[in-house]
């Protein structure tokens, strides 16, 4: 399969109404902010939906999350080193039988996250297998998602009905907890696909194609108490698809291109060579 054959840029607008999409475990869980107090959520957020939605669609994914791990692994390490068709097994990153580029190239053929957004793979030494130091540079990048306005974020205490521990005669102390919420605000993240780095890792037009599917439908599957279903809604994804490796104008020049208004709309002025395609959220 030949890897991306042209440069890609791309962007996505949304809402959350009465969510917390991205939690701050050092500010008591609330909602990310930075300093001028626009909603923040991070990139990591943003691919760990990129991986989930990609591993529902029947992609192999090397970072699986706790909660919707399919193969039981109860670490990196381990499934690195589960024999096929789950890891590569131990002697793939064996130095003494595989360069560290060969292995890096059977982990960007196995998993599709790892040729797609790269990979740091730092093992230590574990009975038979020697200690492994790998990274792999990935051609897909997103920044960090911002509100277009500051937010309002509403912060409401709550109370459980019975006691995690106990014999149940007064309450516990954790009965008592608080939960926050963004009351509405539209967000925009850009991306990128770099044929450059794709050639290394294999990563195709197939692939992109495959995240350009899923990114419509990017919070399906994602409800939990912090955020309901619905509460986050993808309202468009622009995808610039440059006509060459190199593409004719920087990643910064066609984001300028973009201007979203707080209430979701925007405006789009259009390049010279560079039409974009709006897909709507599903």
């Amino acid at each position: 399969m030949s890897a991306l054959s042209h440069k890609i840029d791309f962007a996505i607008i949304f809402s959350v109404k009465n969510a917390n999409p991205n939690g701050d475990p050092l500010n008591g869980n609330r909602p990310r902010t930075d300093y001028e107090g626009f909603g923040e959520i991070t990139d990591v957020c943003l691919k760990r939906k990129l991986r989930d939605r990609l591993q529902t669609e029947g992609h192999s994914i090397f970072v699986q999350s706790d909660e919707k791990k399919t193969d039981g692994m109860t670490s990196l390490q381990n499934r690195a080193y589960a024999e096929s068709p789950i890891g590569l097994g131990k002697r793939a990153f064996n130095p003494k039988e595989n360069s560290k580029d060969k292995a890096a190239e059977l982990a960007c053929k196995q998993w599709f996250d790892v040729r797609a957004f790269g990979q740091v793979f730092a093992f230590g030494k574990e009975g038979d297998a020697a200690g492994v130091s790998i990274a792999i540079r990935g051609p897909v990048t997103i920044q960090s998602a911002f509100s277009i306005e500051p937010v309002s974020i509403t912060s409401t205490q709550i109370t459980k009905s019975v006691n995690s521990e106990g014999d149940g005669a007064k309450k516990g102390s954790d009965t008592m907890g608080m939960k926050h919420r963004v009351d509405h605000a539209i967000y925009v993240a850009y991306g990128a696909m770099t044929p450059q780095l794709a050639d290394k890792t294999g990563f195709s037009d197939t692939d992109a194609e495959a995240i350009k599917a899923i990114l419509p439908k990017l919070f399906e599957g994602d409800a939990s108490s912090a955020r309901p279903e619905g509460s986050m809604a993808i309202s468009k994804v622009i995808w610039w698809q440059h006509n060459s490796k190199a593409g004719q104008y920087s990643s910064a020049k066609v984001h300028a291109t973009l201007k979203v208004k707080p209430d979701g709309d925007y405006d789009l002025t259009q390049l010279d060579g560079l039409k974009p395609e709006e897909i709507s959220g599903f």
